[in-house]
């Protein structure tokens, strides 16, 4: 079983120079990741695990009202990217 980051306020991952995403805080450890557009493409959320933070990549599915989770990943960066290229 996995835990949530504690609830305090953390900042946002610092991504790799030139990622074309903003993040915007939706929870303590929750953010809206957006395109350069500003559509919201999914979350990225932080989420406690023995070796460290890994963040989890989810998409809001319409069809059925739910948001799916598509990968827990080591680095930010590799979550975004898999929110980016699973469209």
């Amino acid at each position: 079983m996995t835990s949530f980051i504690d609830l305090t306020p953390q900042s946002a991952p610092v991504l790799r120079f030139g990622t074309p995403v903003r993040l915007v805080r939706a929870a303590p450890a929750l953010w809206r990741v957006a395109d350069p557009g500003g559509r919201v493409i999914g979350h990225l959320e932080a989420v406690a695990a023995p070796g460290g933070t890994r963040y989890r990549a989810r998409r809001f599915h319409a069809a059925s009202r739910v948001f799916r989770d598509l990968g827990d990943f080591w680095s930010a960066d590799d979550a975004i990217d898999c929110l980016r290229f699973a469209r």
